[in-house]
């Protein structure tokens, strides 16, 4: 694995803790070589952390002697200090992590910046950079977020609904008869069993929540933007969705090498 690309010492780790999964990607310069998602886990020590990244680089011919810099977008704050440990112990780097304080080339016009989770932002900046346009991002994560970026490349401000994951569940527990299901696309909307019903609720209603609130953005902004999408489900809603124009699931971690390049040449 390692030799099709012989590995330099100029290897950059991002991080994006989600809520629910954590992505890790290894860029050499602008190139992705190698991404992992895993679960989110808050009480993971920081040697536990480390074993599992160990052995993700092993499978892959890494070593953490690779690693140059790390750069971190967290919006599960209890996990910032494990990785913090983990980047001085293992990789004796301290972490860039997206925040205040951090050059991210984006006027940020949320009422209060600080609050703008930075997975949100980091977002942004990889789909302005891409496209140098208006833009509309959806972000199927454990909550959905729909981001609003200004033809001058100006965050301005967006909404959140709660993701599929969420919705699926809070189902199975608040309806007593109703079972817990897989998420996927029914052949019907139309369903003849319970499967089929919930599914079809679930993705046909988070079709048309998607598509709604797009539309109603578009109108706000008096715009056309470009619907990008990124996140685990992307790729499922996007077919049958009637605004997603793209889907780029790496989305989070060209942002976090975008956001550590402006940082590290400042």
């Amino acid at each position: 694995m390692a030799d099709s690309y012989q590995l330099e010492d100029s290897m950059l780790l991002v991080i994006d803790v989600g809520n629910t999964n954590t992505v890790l990607g290894i860029y050499r310069g602008s190139q992705l070589l190698r991404n992992w998602r895993v679960t989110t886990d808050k009480s993971r020590t920081v040697d536990e952390y480390a074993m599992l990244i160990h052995e993700l680089f092993r499978l892959s011919d890494l070593h953490f002697t690779d690693i140059r810099d790390v750069v971190i977008s967290c919006v599960v704050p209890p996990m910032l200090n494990t990785l913090e440990g983990l980047c001085a112990s293992y990789f004796q780097r301290q972490p860039y992590i997206v925040g205040p304080g951090i050059r991210t080339g984006m006027p940020i016009l949320y009422d209060n910046p600080r609050e703008v989770g930075a997975d949100r932002i980091v977002n942004a900046v990889a789909a302005f950079e891409k496209y140098r346009r208006s833009l509309i991002i959806v972000d199927f994560g454990t909550a959905t977020t729909f981001d609003y970026i200004t033809p001058k490349g100006e965050y301005q401000g967006g909404a959140i609904a709660p993701g599929l994951g969420i919705s699926a569940e809070a189902l199975f527990e608040r309806a007593s008869k109703l079972p817990r299901v897989e998420f996927s696309r029914p052949p019907q909307v139309i369903a003849k069993n319970t499967v089929n019903s919930i599914q079809a609720g679930l993705f046909f209603g988070y079709v048309g929540l998607v598509d709604g609130i797009v539309e109603r953005m578009r109108q706000e902004s008096r715009d056309t933007p470009l619907v990008v999408a990124t996140g685990g489900l992307a790729g499922q809603i996007a077919p049958a969705s009637q605004t997603i124009d793209e889907v780029d699931p790496f989305l989070t971690l060209e942002g976090l090498r975008i956001i550590y390049n402006r940082n590290k040449t400042s």
